[in-house]
């Protein structure tokens, strides 16, 4: 009977110890390049490899920086950043730190970050937490943006 109890004790501490070390969040984006300058994701923006973003968490009280990590995309134009720790009283944002492109440097306004919340106190089972596109803007557009403008109905 003792040991059963030891058994269960360790299995029990081990369980708490795994739960405790679980507590962690992957931060997935993507960084596109507005190739037609319209202010948002199109079917003729690119995703942009090697783009560099930061998860930056404030504390909410003081807007003391508390937490800052960098990351990379991949191939896809894809990132995903961990985060430690649950972070229920600070406001958290992705944010561009810089393109790789040459052409397409130059930040989309209000596309330069998006808002994440990093508590598990929140309803979301999942560890992983969804941020919005992040863009940039290309320097001229391509050939071919106003005919999409005109799909999108927006020419005046």
């Amino acid at each position: 009977m003792a040991g059963t109890a030891k058994a269960l004790a360790l299995l029990c501490f081990l369980s708490a110890l795994a739960i405790a070390h679980c507590e962690h969040f992957i931060v997935q984006g993507r960084v596109y390049c507005d190739t037609c300058r319209f202010g948002f994701e199109t079917k003729a923006s690119t995703y942009i490899p090697g783009a560099k973003v930061r998860v930056e968490c404030k504390d909410r009280a003081t807007g003391q920086m508390t937490y800052s990590i960098e990351g990379m995309t991949d191939e896809t134009g894809t990132y995903k950043i961990p985060v430690e720790e649950d972070r229920p009283d600070e406001i958290c944002e992705a944010i561009l730190v810089s393109s790789p492109m040459s052409d397409c440097k130059e930040f989309e306004s209000g596309r330069e970050k998006a808002r994440i919340l990093l508590t598990k106190d929140n309803g979301i089972s999942n560890h992983v937490r969804f941020a919005n596109s992040l863009g940039f803007i290309k320097d001229k557009p391509l050939p071919g943006c106003s005919e999409l403008l005109k799909q999108y109905e927006l020419d005046e």
